[in-house]
């Protein structure tokens, strides 16, 4: 069985209330820098900046 050693969970933050709204992974070979995505925040009710945290 293959080790999980290059594919790390991240954390989409809203940029603009700061809730943590969604998890994924990501191979930190192929994504180095930090991932940003439009995603829609049920806290704020619209479609909003989400950035990675760690």
């Amino acid at each position: 069985m293959a080790k999980k050693d290059v594919r790390m969970i991240m954390y989409l933050q809203c940029t603009e209330c700061k809730e943590r709204n969604y998890t994924s992974e990501k191979n930190k070979r192929n994504d180095p820098n930090r991932l940003e995505f439009q995603k829609y925040c049920s806290r704020c009710r619209k479609h909003t900046l989400h950035r990675e945290t760690k």
